[in-house]
């Protein structure tokens, strides 16, 4: 009875002890953050101004890509079935088309994209 008791304590103390330094940790780790996250919410109120304006300046950029004029448009889109179908753009009528919106996440289209430019 008296080695059960003793292995007890010893297994009391030993998470008495981690626990108390897991305290001790998360004590430094908040210290920390309120001396070093001071100087970091000035500069995160500044980079959300330049989010928005990059997001502005994007918004503007694709209502210019919109107004490319629509025969345009067509005419590289049968030269592009043309080309990939192996034939003469005499043979092709591309009477109209239409956007698909992008559901996929912007990591899958950079990559689609570094995929179709390693093999050019």
């Amino acid at each position: 009875m008296e080695i059960i008791a003793q292995g007890l304590s010893v297994t009391v103390v030993g998470m008495g002890i981690v626990f108390g330094i897991l305290i001790l940790l998360y004590l430094v780790l908040m210290g920390m953050k309120m001396v070093f996250y001071k100087e970091n919410k000035a500069v995160a109120s500044t980079g959300v101004k330049e989010v928005k304006q990059e997001q502005v300046t994007a918004v503007q950029v694709e209502e210019q890509k919109e107004e490319i004029d629509e025969d345009e448009l067509i005419a590289v889109l049968t030269a592009a079935v043309a080309a990939s179908l192996n034939q003469s753009t005499y043979n092709l009528n591309i009477r109209s088309f239409r956007r698909i919106d992008q559901n996929a996440p912007v990591w899958n289209s950079v990559s689609r994209k570094e995929q179709l430019e390693s093999r050019m």
